[in-house]
C-alpha cells in the first residue's frame, strides 16, 4: 500500500458536545450531521438536548428518511465502538425526562451533568430551557418571533440549496438576520449571563448548553461560557481535545474558536497539591 493511499484516523477527542439536532424536523440537517458522527472517535459523546423533535413529530408532518436512519446506525457505531453516550433532553424531547437517572443500554439518561475536562475544568451541561423564565420576551412579541423564525428557517435551507448547485459552502441566512435585530442579540445576551450565572451559583467552572442555536466559546472573569450551536442553523459542535482544549468546530472540522487549556495551578516550594484517587 502506497504512502498516498493511506488515510489517517480522525484524532480522537476526549469530549464532544452536540445539541439541537431537531431530527424529524424539516429544518433538520441530518445528512451533514450523519457525516460528522461516522467521522467521530470520542471517549464521551454528551448530546445536550432537541436530539430528536418529538414536538415537530407529534404536531406536525415528521421528515424522516435515510438521513435519519444513518444518524441513527452511526450513534449504535460510537456506542459498539466504546463511545459512553450522555443524552441532556431539553424541551423539544422534554418527555425523555422521565428516564433522567436511569442508565440505559450503552446510554444514560442526566437532567443535567457535570463534565471535568482533562486540565480539571468542571462544566455544567445542561439544555439550556431552564432560563426561560430569564430571557424570553412572553407574549404576542414572543409568538411572532417564533412565526417569523419558521419563516427565516425556510428561507434558509432554499438559500443553501442554490448555493449547493453552485458548489458554495453553507451559509446560515438564519444567523445573517438574527445578528442583525437588535431584541435578538439582548435576547441571547441575556440567556448567555443566566447560563454563567448559574454555574457559578454552582460553584463550577462554565456551562455547555445549546438551546438558543447560537454557537459561541469564550472566557469571561474566567468562567467558561460553551454554546454547542445546532444543526438547524449553524452545524456545530464542541469538542474537547486530549489536553484539555475546548474547540467550537464546524460540520466539516473547520475550528471556529478556541480556548486553550487551564494554565496549571503553581503552589509554594515546599507545597504539593493533595493526591486524588
Amino acid at each position: 500500500m502506497s504512502p498516498a493511499s493511506i488515510v489517517p484516523l480522525p484524532l480522537r477527542r476526549r469530549a464532544v458536545f452536540v445539541s439541537d439536532v431537531h431530527l424529524g424536523s424539516k429544518h433538520c440537517h441530518a445528512a451533514e450531521f450523519a457525516d460528522f458522527l461516522q467521522g467521530l472517535r470520542c471517549d464521551k459523546l454528551y448530546l445536550v438536548g432537541d436530539i430528536v423533535d418529538l414536538w415537530w413529530m407529534s404536531q406536525r408532518r415528521a421528515a424522516w428518511g435515510s438521513a435519519q436512519y444513518r444518524v441513527v446506525e452511526a450513534l449504535h457505531a460510537l456506542a459498539r465502538a466504546g463511545t459512553e453516550l450522555i443524552y441532556v433532553p431539553g424541551n423539544h424531547d422534554r418527555s425523555i425526562r422521565r428516564f433522567c437517572g436511569l442508565t440505559l443500554p450503552r446510554m444514560q439518561v442526566r437532567r443535567r451533568a457535570i463534565h471535568l475536562t482533562a486540565d480539571g475544568r468542571r462544566l455544567l451541561v445542561t439544555h439550556g430551557d431552564d432560563y426561560d423564565a430569564i430571557t424570553q420576551f412572553g407574549g404576542m412579541q414572543e409568538k411572532f418571533g417564533d412565526w417569523l423564525y419558521e419563516r427565516i428557517l425556510t428561507g434558509n435551507k432554499l438559500t443553501n440549496q442554490v448555493r449547493r448547485r453552485f458548489g458554495k459552502r453553507y451559509w446560515s441566512l438564519a444567523d445573517f438576520l438574527k445578528r442583525r435585530s437588535g431584541a435578538a442579540e439582548r435576547y441571547i445576551a441575556r440567556f448567555v449571563q443566566a447560563g454563567l450565572d448559574d454555574a457559578r451559583k454552582r460553584g463550577l467552572d462554565g456551562i455547555v448548553c445549546g438551546h438558543i442555536h447560537r454557537a459561541s466559546l469564550f472566557e469571561r472573569e474566567g468562567c467558561v461560557y460553551a454554546n454547542d450551536g445546532d444543526w438547524v442553523e449553524s452545524l456545530t459542535a464542541l469538542v474537547e481535545d486530549p489536553d484539555g482544549t475546548l474547540r467550537l468546530l464546524t460540520h466539516t472540522g473547520e475550528t471556529r474558536a478556541l480556548l486553550p487549556p487551564r494554565a496549571p495551578r503553581t503552589l509554594p516550594a515546599g507545597k504539593e497539591l493533595p493526591y486524588a484517587a
